[in-house]
């Protein structure tokens, strides 16, 4: 399979110029997903370090980014990406006044590292016919769930 990022072309609306036409998008399609699993063995085969070992170290990694991220810390993965909480909610008249009850919900911020940054530089894409349209999931539309590329 070529390396490149697959996409369709979809309609989006402006919601704040309702009455004009859609103007068209590309829209990422993702080709699967990759587990732990299938990470490990992929890692296997470019080191002497075997799957088990390698899956062993993927979970304990889950673990202990969990950790740190629940202890306020910023989780850094090398050049890979970096990890940290932020906060949003209501805000006080006073520093005196804000109390927790005020934060409203924690998320986590994703800074992409060098790495990941580096790979979005040399990307290539490939269009495929369009899966998956909210006019779909509505019973509006034909679905196409090929995914055949067009000529």
């Amino acid at each position: 399979m070529a390396r490149s990022v697959t996409y369709s072309v979809v309609p989006r609306r402006n919601p704040s110029e309702k009455g004009t036409p859609p103007k068209f998008y590309a829209q990422a399609q993702a080709r699967g997903d990759v587990s732990l699993r299938e990470m490990a063995e992929r890692i296997q085969t470019s080191c002497t370090v075997h799957k088990s070992d390698v899956y062993a170290v993927l979970v304990a990694l889950e673990d202990v980014v969990a950790d740190a991220i629940q202890n306020g810390e910023i989780v850094r993965l090398g050049d890979l990406c970096t990890l940290q909480v932020s906060l949003s909610g209501k805000g006080a008249l006073s520093e005196e006044e804000y109390t927790t009850d005020l934060i409203k919900r924690a998320k986590i911020n994703f800074r992409p590292g060098a790495v990941l940054a580096n790979a979005l530089v040399s990307l290539s894409y490939s269009k495929v016919r369009v899966k998956y349209t909210k006019e779909e999931a509505s019973g509006e539309g034909e679905e196409d769930t090929s995914g055949d590329e067009e000529a």
